[in-house]
């Protein structure tokens, strides 16, 4: 399964990084071993059987067959993101894990004919590679190995495309989807979310199929997790993409001047207690805690995570600056950021609090519950 990502959460960073193609780097995730041990088994039975094979020679041939196939989905992503640097689009990486492989763009496409173009590209891959895999299959002779491996990679290549085609998000099917009800409705969010309800439907007639192969016996008893895992693994990225249609709806409602919370000082030594009491008996409870020098300047921000580890019978004892952060460290945000530019600092510095300047000065402090509060309001968050 392939997946075209825009960052919607903090970006990833998994597994082995193996270099740059194009410019873009490339990502081995961990789970790629498991595909690869299931996926040798599986053909290496296939290709003792179909080949008359020892039981070494099969593997051999099932781990060019993994290699094969690699080659073959990494070509996929690069569709996908030298089409999107075609149009301006930032790649961040390509990364190859379990189900495949996804690539991860710094931004959203500007327009619905854009979205389209780069969610095509991947499976128009798919099909040109699987075209010209049943060519060469027709061409060599019957019951050779190449003849066998070109079988293989063409139905392979024309099972990604037909199945990345289908119409539901994460698949590149469903963001063509997108960018269809975006043009008609002019409105991203809401193709992402019809996408994304399609999506759903995907994820359960995949793992109604699953169900009627494995009551046929149809289905060999190692495919059966990876197809599993696939349903779920398309239930959870519909559910996803509609969750983050519905934050997209709201970040105009963010506003740096009203959601930070405003700066109480305390001296530098202060005992932590006492920090906490002006706090209670303050206006407001909803204020962020500020260590700040001899000549009233904050020089770091108490940490609530780290105030949480302290027990109450210490915290008279212990000073805020031990619990505090430098506030150098904390990622800043301008009081006029809008949401998108909110979401994209979250995303690249995830944290617990941001600081909110206004020039040099700091004006207050970004609590990322409350901005999750704010965006998701239906979902619980610890303040």
């Amino acid at each position: 399964m392939d997946s075209v990502e825009q960052r919607t959460r903090p970006s990833r960073r998994p597994g082995l990084t193996l270099g740059r193609i194009f410019g873009v780097p490339l990502r081995v995730d961990a789970s790629m071993l498991l595909l690869t041990a299931v996926v040798t088994v599986l053909y290496a039975a296939l290709a003792r059987r179909q080949l008359d094979l020892g039981h070494l020679g099969g593997y051999l041939v099932g781990l060019g067959f993994v290699v094969s196939l690699l080659g073959s989905v990494l070509l996929h992503e690069l569709g996908h993101a030298l089409t999107a640097r075609r149009y301006g689009i930032g790649v961040r990486g390509i990364t190859l894990e379990l189900l495949g492989g996804y690539t991860e763009m710094d931004r959203d496409a500007p327009s619905p004919k854009v979205d389209l173009l780069v969610s095509l590209a991947g499976p128009a891959v798919s099909a040109v590679l699987g075209a010209g895999a049943v060519a060469a299959t027709l061409a060599l002779p019957a019951g050779t190995l190449a003849h066998q491996l070109a079988f293989q990679l063409a139905v392979s290549n024309v099972v990604v495309a037909v199945f990345n085609s289908l119409p539901g998000l994460p698949l590149d099917g469903g963001r063509a989807l997108r960018a269809a009800v975006w043009a008609v409705t002019r409105d991203r969010h809401r193709g992402t979310e019809v996408a994304g309800w399609i999506g759903r439907a995907v994820a359960v007639a995949t793992l109604a199929l699953v169900v009627l192969l494995t009551l046929r016996r149809a289905l060999a008893p190692l495919a059966l997790p990876l197809m599993l895992l696939v349903a779920v693994t398309l239930w959870r990225g519909a559910g996803q993409s509609i969750r983050m249609a519905h934050i997209g709806r709201r970040l105009p409602l963010v506003d740096l001047a009203r959601l930070a919370r405003p700066l109480l000082p305390v001296p530098t030594g202060t005992p932590l207690a006492e920090a906490q009491r002006r706090q209670v008996e303050g206006p407001t409870p909803y204020v962020a805690l500020a260590v700040v020098d001899s000549a009233g300047r904050p020089v770091a921000l108490v940490d609530p995570a780290r105030v949480a580890g302290v027990p109450l019978e210490r915290r008279p004892w212990i000073a805020v600056d031990a619990v505090a952060r430098d506030l150098t460290s904390v990622p800043a945000l301008p009081v006029g950021a809008d949401g998108e530019r909110v979401l994209e600092t979250v995303r690249t510095h995830p944290g617990a609090q941001y600081v909110v300047t206004a020039g040099e000065d700091v004006v207050g402090v970004l609590h990322i519950a409350d901005l999750a509060q704010l965006l998701e309001p239906k979902r619980k968050t610890n303040t």
